[in-house]
């Protein structure tokens, strides 16, 4: 297949690290190491743009521009990743109605609520239209799906686990014991967490932890904390972290993600709590790497964990139940084993980005064929 792939929400070569990029790129990956050919359609990025009445030339420019590259290109599908409210795509469903061309989106988002919405409204209609638009519609969230079946056919839904590549993520003892060392760690158990130090549910998240660990370290637990990232909010974590912790913490920094298995090691347990998150790849890459996680039952991750045997979800908000959680995995090395070594099996069996994509494939070519058929 030639596709032309198209990610409004942010261009696959963005500086900026999020679980959405890890998945577009994961996405066209796949894609090309299967023979097909894949060119970025645009790098308009459409986050809240219809607030943007200056931006309106630029978006007109840029569809002729993809219009008359996608004339001479001739591609066989265009593939949108990730429509909603927010960053609808403004890009596809013109081009493919002008050059008859099949669209599909992966990661479609639907919800009514933004409608109610002054601030919403532009973008929910915006990307209603393009849902509506599509030949078909893949989710990666079951949440998602039940609100895509209340506007589009089931015949043109279909579910695609998220996944990613095992083998990518995969335990270094090598790693564990040299990473341990430098911090500090050798005896104790190593509570490891990761996100962006950005202003918002990501480093709320990152304050929780640092709150819970500092009630099991009043409770007299050893432990060190290990946290991977950067960003504006640095000082404000680090601050944190002096205050409950003292010097049981370590700022690893920004870690390159072909370099997280390596840090992933050297940990024993993974927590974040994932305020508001609707996957966390993290969850699945920790857990390849044999690690329990403890999280809050919230959004997309229980679709990436099974609580009770590859890690513990707590109720959203309880510091308690949290607090809790980790202290029966800081206790109990046995149970860390046994539930990061059923975490890694669980990865390999059901979410394995190949074997779960290979069916997507399938259905693009599906729709490709149907699309013509269709047209006579």
């Amino acid at each position: 297949m030639k596709i032309f792939f198209y990610p409004p929400f942010k261009p696959l070569d963005h500086p900026n690290p999020s679980g959405d990029l890890v998945t577009a790129r994961g996405l066209v990956e796949y894609l090309q190491s299967r023979g097909h050919e894949v060119t970025a359609a645009s790098r308009l990025r459409t986050r809240w743009i219809y607030w943007e009445p200056g931006m309106f030339p630029q978006i007109r420019a840029e569809k002729k521009r993809v219009l008359d590259l996608a004339a001479s290109a001739k591609p066989d599908l265009w593939l949108t990743y990730h429509s909603y409210y927010k960053a609808p795509d403004l890009l596809g469903p013109g081009v493919c109605k002008a050059l008859n061309l099949p669209y599909a989106i992966f990661q479609g988002v639907y919800s009514t609520k933004h409608k109610r919405r002054i601030k919403t409204m532009p973008g929910f209609y915006l990307n209603r239209h393009a849902l509506k638009a599509a030949d078909h519609i893949f989710s990666n969230r079951k949440e998602d799906m039940k609100n895509l079946r209340r506007l589009i056919a089931p015949s043109r839904l279909s579910y695609i686990r998220p996944g990613i590549k095992p083998h990518s993520f995969t335990f270094d003892e090598k790693a564990r014991v040299e990473l341990r060392k430098q911090w500090g760690a050798e005896d104790k158990p190593v509570i490891l967490s990761a996100a962006m130090f950005r202003a918002d549910v990501k480093t709320q998240g990152l304050l929780w932890v640092i709150r819970a660990c500092g009630v099991l370290k009043s409770q007299g637990l050893r432990f060190k904390l290990a946290i991977a990232g950067d960003g504006k909010e640095r000082r404000r974590i680090e601050q944190a972290a002096k205050e409950c912790l003292g010097e049981d913490f370590i700022l690893l920094g920004k870690i390159p993600r072909d370099r997280m298995n390596r840090v992933y090691s050297a940990g024993d347990v993974f927590a974040f709590p994932g305020f508001n998150e609707t996957l966390g790849m993290v969850y699945l890459e920790a857990q390849s790497c044999g690690l329990p996680i403890v999280a809050c039952n919230n959004g997309g991750i229980p679709e990436v964990m099974i609580h009770g045997r590859t890690g513990f979800l707590t109720p959203l908000g309880d510091l308690e139940a949290y607090v809790n959680a980790l202290k029966d995995l800081l206790l109990n090395s046995g149970k860390r084993a046994e539930m990061g070594a059923r975490a890694a099996s669980y990865v390999r069996s059901r979410h394995d980005l190949d074997c779960n994509y290979s069916n997507m494939e399938d259905i693009l070519n599906r729709c490709i064929r149907e699309h013509y058929e269709r047209q006579g």
